[in-house]
């Protein structure tokens, strides 16, 4: 706190010798966003167990009020404005639209129903054994005040933490088993079957949790309009040029992302079900990937520090790493089970539910926007946001240490087709 007070002087002068104008701390908040995550990856070699985009998360938790707004209250003050907070926020809020939109296009339904059996039990056990572990570990934090949110009932805070650690995060999933080498494999294919059965039931599940009773008719106002909507868009879509696509995609994606948050279901589960009813082939794998890309390099970053401004320590540090410890347990824990059984039942090869089993329990980018949902509906605490957040962290980081000698110890799981 010395530092601290010792820098109050050097941002008084600052202030008053040039007045700084909320672009300019903007444009500071930027640099810092891009700067600090980029060279702690670059120069820290971190990529093995922290690709860059855990770098990017564990940074805005570092930059947020819990962290550097304790350590360096002037600095953190100074840059990290309200208006330069909610410029932020809206970059972020469409940053995280685009990447939820592109979770849901990247859903191949087709491939899931071809090999139906085998995917419907694997996809089913990977969500239901770690959707009842984390139902019990929120019915532990139940037990103890300040971590179920002020809006909630309790079978909505036990769902929603649930459903959290079952949660498997498909656009980082294709990254990582990109960098492995995988996702084009056999191995890659089904694991992506996997996950994208799960994103449906997960968003479906969303939806109940955040169901508003005092504007069910809104709701139903609006899934009845979408039906409607996305029969029509898809024929437009059929017609339309690939250069138009792109605009109509657009276009779509706000639409329906303002019918849900004026539905009260919340517009990242707009955003996912814009992106689920149109076909990732219309606008070709290869754009669709760079997009992806690009949206993770360009606009991600500023969603990540937004989240880290989210964080809170209030109940103590100890507690919120022990109940994220308590949740990682749960999510690792019941994923593994999970695919555990399914290949007892199917009969896999040696080594192969824990491949498996590994990559699916990977968190990252899904489970903190599902996290933001629940603590913008105020289902779950700031408090709970941050173990959540933690857990998501710490599941990632675990998957490429674990997955890539397993890959090189059982090397034949990778041409597997089912």
């Amino acid at each position: 706190m010395k530092k601290a007070s010792s820098t109050r002087p050097f941002f008084r002068l600052l202030r008053m010798s040039s007045p700084i104008t909320t672009v300019e701390l903007f444009l500071i908040a930027m640099t810092v966003i891009f700067t600090v995550p980029f060279l702690i990856w670059r120069l820290g070699r971190t990529e093995y167990f922290a690709p860059r985009v855990v770098v990017q998360i564990v940074t805005g938790v570092v930059l947020g009020p819990g962290l550097l707004g304790q350590w360096w209250p002037e600095g953190y003050g100074f840059v990290f404005t309200p208006s330069v907070i909610q410029a932020l926020n809206g970059l972020a809020w469409w940053a995280v639209m685009l990447f939820v939109f592109l979770a849901g296009l990247e859903l191949d339904l087709r491939q899931a129903w071809d090999h139906r059996r085998s995917t419907s039990l694997t996809a089913g056990l990977a969500l239901g054994v770690p959707l009842l572990f984390g139902c019990a570990a929120a019915w532990v934090l139940l037990g103890d005040g300040g971590w179920m949110g002020p809006r909630a009932q309790p079978w909505q805070f036990v769902a929603g933490i649930g459903m959290a650690c079952a949660v498997t995060a498909l656009p980082i999933l294709v990254l990582l088993m990109e960098k492995m080498g995988i996702l084009r494999q056999a191995l890659g294919q089904r694991i992506l079957r996997y996950a994208s059965l799960d994103d449906i039931a997960i968003w479906g599940v969303l939806a109940i949790i955040l169901m508003d009773w005092t504007r069910v008719g809104r709701q139903v106002v609006f899934l009845l309009m979408f039906a409607a909507a996305a029969w029509a868009m898809r024929r437009l879509m059929g017609r339309c040029a690939e250069s138009d696509r792109w605009y109509a995609m657009l276009i779509w994606l706000a639409a329906v992302s303002l019918g849900a948050d004026w539905a009260g279901l919340h517009f990242m589960v707009g955003a996912f079900l814009a992106g689920a009813v149109l076909d990732a082939q219309w606008f070709g794998m290869q754009r669709l990937d760079s997009l992806r890309h690009h949206v993770l390099m360009v606009l991600m970053p500023v969603f990540f520090l937004s989240t880290g401004l989210r964080t809170n320590w209030e109940l103590g540090g100890l507690a919120v790493f022990l109940a994220a410890g308590l949740l990682l347990v749960a999510s690792v824990g019941g994923k593994l089970a999970g695919v555990w059984a399914a290949g007892r039942l199917l009969r896999w090869a040696p080594g192969e539910a824990r491949i498996v089993g590994w990559l699916l329990q990977t968190k990252a980018l899904i489970e903190i926007i599902f996290a933001n949902i629940l603590l913008d509906k105020q289902v779950i605490t700031s408090e709970t946001f941050t173990a959540l957040l933690l857990m998501a962290v710490a599941s990632t980081m675990l998957t490429v240490p674990i997955v890539t000698p397993l890959l090189k110890r059982y090397p034949g799981v990778t041409g597997r087709a089912s």
